[in-house]
């Protein structure tokens, strides 16, 4: 079996963190996102892995490098711009040949281990085994009708009315009857070729769809929102470890220090992790909070807040709360405010707060 990650889209929801940067590569607990994303195929069995990559092919390239930290192979697949999740399949045609294989999008989060959707695939023989999860706002999702044993009857891609709650989670397994379903599909309102309605061709034509419901926790990473509540669920499951340097400092709960961290006279509350070489000074860093590499905080306070290599916060009265920092962001407060600061910046920001 092989695996097709897909590293495509404009990330337009995630502005302007990603003008400057491929929404894959945003951090969650330190870690870039498609990162998690590599590991669950790997902890499959996976060893061969393409990579649809469009714009940001490069800074994905690497970051990610050929696959050997994974002892793996990754390829990279070209894709002139995103044109939907089936025409991604289409562009890697060559690289999957015919073999089964996982699809799995890049931007999403999964916490549960993929075991026993593999298991599922190889025991019953579906040409299509999709994974769904129960949301409140399926209008913004495709979305499934399925039966009491969980074979799908229909797909629907962002209806205006939800036949049903089960989204579909960015991850699905095919043989290669996928192929001959897209050759036959066209564009949608949309403009793109939908993965929905490729499924939805083989559940027409005979094929058979099955599905599996999540049982632990899903998370598309596509807005701000939820890049915060992603962070909170994988730092719940951090293990505490300290490779750097704590004078006069407090740790409570589960923090990791990063080699080359610097902590003076700060506290710092888990679960939370300090990256390397970054250096605290009379900082106070609460629960949730994943702070980057090279990062300085000095006379601040940061909480629930994701905050990326090379930022800067200096001197606010106020904590923040709930915010992403791109990085190389500086926040730099002159004069003491008791105002609540949140923040959304993207890369190279600056800002200075006067009183």
């Amino acid at each position: 079996m092989k695996g097709l990650i897909l590293s495509g889209g404009f990330g337009t929801r995630l502005r302007p963190l990603t003008y400057t940067g491929a929404k894959q590569l945003i951090p969650i607990a330190n870690k870039p996102i498609i990162f998690y994303g590599i590991e669950s195929l790997v902890r499959v069995g996976i060893k061969d892995i393409g990579i649809v990559v469009g714009d940001t092919r490069d800074e994905v390239m690497s970051v990610v490098g050929d696959g050997a930290n994974w002892n793996i192979n990754i390829e990279y697949i070209p894709q002139e711009s995103p044109l939907g999740l089936a025409h991604a399949i289409k562009v890697a045609r060559e690289f999957l040949g015919n073999e089964p294989f996982m699809m799995y999008l890049g931007d999403n989060i999964l916490k549960d281990s993929l075991d026993e959707l593999v298991k599922q695939f190889k025991e019953n023989h579906p040409n299509a085994l999709i994974l769904l999860t129960e949301v409140d706002n399926p209008q913004e999702f495709g979305v499934a009708e399925v039966d009491g044993k969980g074979n799908v009857k229909k797909l629907v891609e962002k209806p205006k009315e939800p036949p049903s709650n089960l989204a579909l989670v960015g991850i699905y397994l095919f043989d290669n009857e996928i192929h001959k379903a897209i050759e036959h599909i066209k564009p949608s309102w949309r403009n793109e070729l939908e993965i929905t309605d490729a499924i939805q061709w083989l559940l027409d034509n005979g094929y058979r769809v099955e599905s599996q419901t999540v049982k632990g926790w899903w998370k598309d990473t596509g807005k701000p929102e939820d890049i915060i509540e992603a962070n909170l669920l994988i730092l719940q499951d951090i293990k505490p470890d300290n490779k750097g340097e704590v004078v006069d400092s407090t740790l409570n709960g589960h923090v990791v220090v990063e080699k080359g961290a610097v902590i003076e006279k700060s506290i710092i509350r888990g679960p939370a992790i300090i990256g390397q070489n970054s250096r605290l000074s009379k900082a106070y860093v609460g629960p949730f909070s994943s702070i980057g590499a090279n990062v300085t905080i000095e006379n601040s306070e940061v909480e629930c807040s994701v905050i990326m290599d090379g930022a800067t916060i200096r001197n606010l009265e106020n904590r923040i709360d709930r915010s992403i920092l791109g990085r190389n962001v500086v926040i730099n407060q002159i004069n003491e405010s008791p105002r609540t600061h949140k923040f959304i910046l993207g890369d190279q920001s600056y800002v200075q707060i006067i009183k």
